[in-house]
């Protein structure tokens, strides 16, 4: 399969959580942003919570007609050296128009989203995939970033549980982790790889480096 390089780059206090609103009150938020800089990822992708939170125009998508798309599809409606990916299982995230964006997005969902909901994206010059049938194809979708929107290095930045997916299945080359100077220690909070059933075996690393920042 033809794919893209991916690393996982996340900030999080020592305790491994990593609430964007905490994480920016710790030393070491600067260096995050050097640091994925200096990876090399033009693109990078989101989960839908991340976003809404912290990238979209607010609010969800109503649906007059909820008629899923029910297939496997794709709509490239720009061409850059790097995109901004973020993954809407459904299809319900609100977005501005992203003809003067300076990183175009490309919205990613499974084939439950509604044509409706698609046409809305083009009508935003938004691009869009969609593959999975229940749930989004991450194997399949980043096949289709490499392959039609030349996608070679692209990083994961979060939340917890779209960095476990892409884990769990299987295609993380790298994770490359700022740990800020703080601890965060509130119940339920999400960690840098969150949500995966309990029986999952545990995911061993080789370590490369660490580097200190002052």
């Amino acid at each position: 399969m033809n794919r893209p390089y991916i690393i996982c780059h996340m900030m999080s206090s020592v305790d491994g959580r990593i609430d964007c609103a905490m994480t920016e009150k710790l030393p070491g938020v600067e260096e995050y942003y050097s640091t994925l800089a200096s990876l090399n990822t033009p693109t990078t992708v989101s989960g839908r919570v991340t976003a809404q939170t912290e990238i979209t125009s607010g609010g969800l998508y109503a649906a007059k007609d909820g008629t899923p798309i029910g297939r496997e599809g794709f709509c490239k409606l720009a061409d850059a050296e790097g995109y901004e990916v973020v993954t809407d299982t459904r299809g319900t995230l609100l977005w501005a128009d992203d003809r003067e964006s300076d990183v175009p997005h490309i919205i990613i969902v499974s084939e439950l989203a509604s044509r409706e909901y698609l046409d809305y994206l083009e009508s935003r010059h938004i691009s869009w995939i969609a593959c999975g049938r229940e749930r989004i194809d991450l194997a399949r979708a980043c096949e289709i970033m490499h392959d039609n929107f030349c996608v070679r290095r692209m990083a994961i930045v979060g939340g917890g549980r779209i960095n476990a997916g892409f884990l769990d299945a299987g295609l993380l080359d790298e994770v490359s982790l700022v740990i800020g100077a703080g601890i965060d220690g509130r119940g339920g909070m999400t960690a840098v790889f969150d949500g995966l059933p309990e029986d999952r075996e545990v995911f061993t690393l080789k370590l490369e480096g660490v580097k200190a920042f002052d």
